[in-house]
């Protein structure tokens, strides 16, 4: 990693412009780099089914125990002489379920996704960047980046970040180089950490996870969607993150508010990264489907890869 020296803050604070696509959709629009999935690609990724396998991604909501499981859902069944109904409620957001994150969810220096106000946000709903503009669903090329195997270790660590070169190094190594439109899902090992940092407190500094410099090659590439099992490395290294401390790491910040690059938490990828494995392929058909919430800052999913 010596060749690949940490970028400065200087650098750093380069990555707003580097990383935005303001405009680039139109003033009004709230689906950001969901637009980068067209009619076509989303053809190409049904002709990557092969064998017929299918993989969740999703944490179960009523799990109790395990890393991250202190924002759980709350479930109540009743039944009937002839009947069963469940309630269901839940604040998805944090790092126990497995959700999307729409492009209302982080603000910086009272900006949201397009340049908007966070006016636009109000207890009512959201005016822009709302997850009602995925209603019809995400349907593309999903490509696991397996950073513990390509760096030949369990588990990535605190003081060794994912780094954005690595992104792009592992994809080409697997045999999946990253094109417009993807779904970049990028495995850390979160259970094997865990497992060997038992006194972590999931969601909390420090953190082992995604480095800033993971943004600016996402939109090299023209990612559609970023999906991960860490989250931000934290603490970030960086003052203008951490003085004062930001609800959302320099990820959340400069893929939500300056990409408009939706972020997949949480996702259990485990079961797919030992799938992909076994299948010897790490490109397959992603489908993400978040429930249509009007004005929504997001929703918890239940993703499927099909190979």
């Amino acid at each position: 990693m010596a060749d690949h020296p940490i970028p400065t803050e200087g650098e750093v604070r380069t990555y707003f412009d580097i990383c935005s696509n303001w405009g680039r959709w139109g003033a009004e629009d709230s689906a950001g780099t969901i637009n980068l999935i067209t009619p076509e690609k989303r053809r190409a990724a049904a002709g990557l089914v092969k064998s017929g396998r299918a993989v969740s991604l999703a944490y179960a909501w009523n799990t109790v125990g395990g890393p991250g499981n202190w924002n759980p859902a709350q479930h109540f069944l009743r039944t009937g002489p002839d009947y069963a109904v469940d309630y269901i409620g839940i604040l998805f957001h944090g790092y126990a379920t497995t959700h999307m994150d729409a492009l209302c969810h982080i603000f910086w220096e009272d900006k949201m996704w397009n340049g908007k106000p966070v006016t636009d946000v109000t207890t009512i709903g959201a005016k822009s960047g709302a997850v009602d503009a995925w209603a019809n669903g995400i349907t593309t090329r999903g490509v696991l980046i397996d950073i513990p195997r390509f760096r030949g270790v369990s588990h990535v660590t605190i003081d060794q970040p994912v780094r954005g070169w690595e992104i792009e190094a592992a994809a080409e190594k697997q045999g999946s180089p990253l094109e417009p439109g993807d779904a970049v899902l990028v495995y850390s090992g979160r259970a094997a950490f865990y497992a060997a940092n038992p006194d972590a407190t999931p969601g909390r500094p420090p953190a082992a996870g995604l480095h800033a410099d993971v943004c600016p090659v996402l939109k090299k590439h023209d990612a559609a969607l970023l999906g991960w099992d860490q989250l931000d490395a934290r603490p970030s290294g960086y003052d203008l993150f951490e003085n004062p401390p930001r609800a959302g790491g320099p990820v959340h910040v400069l893929a939500i508010v300056f990409m408009g690059l939706p972020l997949l938490d949480n996702a259990r990828l485990e079961p797919l990264a030992a799938a992909c494995a076994e299948e010897n392929r790490w490109e397959f058909l992603l489908t993400v489907n978040p429930l249509n919430i009007r004005g929504g800052t997001g929703s918890p999913v239940n993703p499927v890869a099909v190979f």
